[in-house]
C-alpha cells in the first residue's frame, strides 16, 4: 500500500498551534486553520511577518498570539501541532526533531520527509466538509480538485443536510428502520449506472465500426501499394530499427517507473549494440526533446520552475552541450576506442553517483558557488555521454538542500533548451543518416509509456534509484570489458 494515511476531521476548539515562520506561507497556514475556525488558539513565532499577516493578527481575539524572535525551545510547550513554514532547512530540522522528543505532530511546508501530518485542500459548503489530500506528492493537483468540487457541488447542499438531520432526528424507527429510510431518500443523489448490456452494446458496435474502418483503409491501400512492395519495404529498412524499438521500449520502462534513468539507460544498451558514438547521443536526445519540452511546460505552469536558477542553468548548460556535442563527433571520429573507455567510465561514474544520491539524507541548505560550471559541465557530459544531466544537476541541488519541487522543475525545463542545442549541432553535423535509431526510440518509447505508467510510484525511491545504478553499472562494466578484450 502506498498511500497510509487515515484521514480524521479534529475538533479544533480543543487544539494550540504553533506556526513557526511569517512569511507567505506562514500567511497562508494561517488563513486556513482561522477559516475552519475562527477562534483556533494558534502562537505565531518568526523574525519577520508578512504585512497581511500583520493585519490578521491584529483583528483576531486573544486566541492569535505572535512573538517576533526566533524560535526557542520552550515555544513547544502546551501545543499540540506544530507548522513550519520557514525557507531555512537547518531551522526546520531543528523544530521538527525537538516537536518529536515532545511527542508533538509536525507539518512542514514542501517536505513531506519531515511532516506527520500533511494539510490538505479542503472544501466548505455549510456543514459539509470535504478534505482532499495527494500524499504531499502534489499540493498543486489537490488544489485544483478543490477547486473543480467546489464549482460541482451546489450551494444549496446545506439545504439537503438540514432537512435531512430534521428528518433524522424525528424518525421514530429503530436504526435499521431510519437507515432504511435515508438510504432510499438520498439514492437520487448518486447518478444510476446504465444497464451494462447497453455498454456491451456500444463497445460492440464501436468494435466493429473500427474493424470494417480498418478493413476499408488496409483494402484501399493494397489497390496501391502490393504486399510485396511493403515486404521488401520493411527489408530496406535496417535491422538496427528493431533494436532500437527494444532499447527505447526499455528505456522507457525504467524511466517511467522510476522517475530517470532514460539518457544513461539508452547510452549504455547502444553502446553493447556497437551503435556509432555521435549516433547515439544525437538520437537519444532528439526523442529526449519532445519529452523534455512537455515536462517543463507542465512544470512552469503550475508554478515549479525557479525564473533565476533556470537562466543560469539554461544558459552555461547550452553552452556546455553545444561544446560537448562538438566534442564527441570529433573524438567519436577520430578516436572511437578510446571515446567508448571515456564514456563508458563516464556512464559508471554516473550509476555511482545515483548509488550516492539513494543513501543520501536530508541535507541542510548550502550556497552554491559555482552554479555556472554545474549547467555547464551538466550540458557538455549529457551531450557527450548521451544522457546525464538530471543525475549531475538535479542531484548536486538536492545535495545543497534546495526545495525539491522547484528542483526538478527549473531541471527539467531548462533541460529542454540543452537537449535543443545538442540536437541541432548532431544534425547540422550528421544530417539525418540515424533516423532509424530516432525512430525506433519514439515508437519503443510510446509502447513502453502505458506499461511504465502502471509501474510508477510501486518501487521506493531508494530501491529504484539502486535498480537504475545497477543497470548502469553493469552495462558499462561489459561495454568497458569488450572494448579491453
Amino acid at each position: 500500500m502506498n498511500n497510509t494515511l487515515f484521514p480524521v476531521f479534529l475538533k479544533t476548539e480543543t487544539a494550540h498551534f504553533l506556526i513557526v515562520g511569517g512569511g507567505n506561507v506562514g500567511l497562508e497556514k494561517t488563513e486556513t486553520l482561522l477559516k475552519q475556525n475562527p477562534k483556533i488558539n494558534i502562537t505565531i513565532v518568526a523574525p519577520y511577518f508578512h504585512p497581511s499577516l500583520i493585519s490578521i493578527i491584529e483583528k483576531a481575539d486573544n486566541n492569535v498570539k505572535a512573538f517576533q524572535r526566533p524560535f526557542e525551545e520552550t515555544d513547544l510547550m502546551d501545543k499540540d501541532f506544530v507548522i513550519i513554514t520557514t525557507d531555512k532547512p537547518e531551522i526546520n530540522l531543528l523544530v521538527r526533531e525537538l516537536a518529536r522528543e515532545q511527542k508533538i505532530k509536525v507539518n512542514a511546508a514542501d517536505q513531506p520527509d519531515l511532516c506527520d501530518f500533511y494539510l490538505g485542500s479542503i472544501i466548505n459548503k455549510g456543514n459539509l466538509k470535504i478534505a482532499i489530500s495527494t500524499n504531499g506528492k502534489s499540493p498543486v493537483l489537490a488544489k485544483r480538485m478543490r477547486e473543480y468540487f467546489t464549482e460541482v457541488i451546489p450551494d444549496t447542499i446545506e439545504d439537503n443536510l438540514t432537512i435531512l438531520n430534521e428528518f433524522r432526528k424525528n424518525h421514530k424507527g429503530d436504526f435499521q428502520e431510519k437507515l432504511n429510510d435515508l438510504n432510499q431518500i438520498t439514492q437520487n443523489f448518486v447518478p444510476k449506472t446504465k444497464p451494462k448490456e447497453t455498454k456491451n452494446y456500444k463497445r460492440l458496435a464501436f468494435t466493429l465500426a473500427l474493424s470494417f474502418l480498418m478493413f476499408f483503409t488496409g483494402y484501399g491501400l493494397s489497390t496501391v501499394v502490393s504486399f510485396s512492395d511493403i515486404k521488401l519495404g520493411l527489408q530496406l529498412v535496417p535491422k538496427e530499427f528493431y533494436y532500437m524499438l527494444l532499447v527505447g521500449f526499455f528505456a522507457q520502462l525504467v524511466d517511467g517507473a522510476v522517475g530517470l534513468g532514460y539518457g544513461v539507460t539508452c547510452a549504455t544498451s547502444m553502446m553493447l549494440l556497437g551503435v556509432k558514438l555521435p549516433a547515439i547521443s544525437g538520437s537519444i536526445h532528439t526523442a529526449e526533446m519532445f519529452s523534455s519540452a512537455i515536462s517543463g511546460f507542465s512544470h512552469y505552469k503550475f508554478g515549479n520552475v525557479n525564473k533565476k536558477l533556470l537562466l543560469w542553468l539554461s544558459f552555461f548548460g547550452v553552452i556546455g552541450a553545444i561544446l560537448g556535442a562538438m566534442a564527441l563527433i570529433y573524438i567519436g571520429n577520430q578516436y572511437e576506442q578510446i571515446a567508448y573507455i571515456i564514456l563508458s567510465s563516464y556512464t559508471f561514474i554516473i550509476g555511482i553517483r545515483l548509488i550516492v544520491l539513494a543513501f543520501r539524507k536530508i541535507h541542510l541548505k548550502k550556497r552554491i558557488k559555482y552554479l555556472g560550471f554545474l549547467g555547464f559541465s551538466g550540458g557538455f557530459m549529457d551531450a557527450f555521454g548521451g544522457g546525464g544531466w538530471g543525475p549531475i544537476v538535479t542531484s548536486t541541488l538536492l545535495a545543497k538542500g534546495r526545495n525539491s519541487k522547484y528542483v526538478i522543475g527549473t531541471v527539467s525545463l531548462s533541460e529542454f533548451f540543452v537537449t535543443l542545442a545538442a540536437s541541432i549541432v548532431f544534425f547540422t553535423s550528421l544530417g539525418v543518416s540515424h533516423w532509424y535509431i530516432i525512430l525506433g526510440l519514439i515508437i519503443g518509447g510510446i509502447v513502453a509509456a502505458p506499461i511504465a505508467a502502471k509501474l510508477a510510484g510501486k518501487l521506493p525511491q531508494k530501491a529504484a534509484l539502486l535498480f537504475v545504478a545497477a543497470l548502469v553499472i553493469v552495462f558499462s562494466m561489459r561495454v568497458f570489458l569488450k572494448i579491453i578484450n
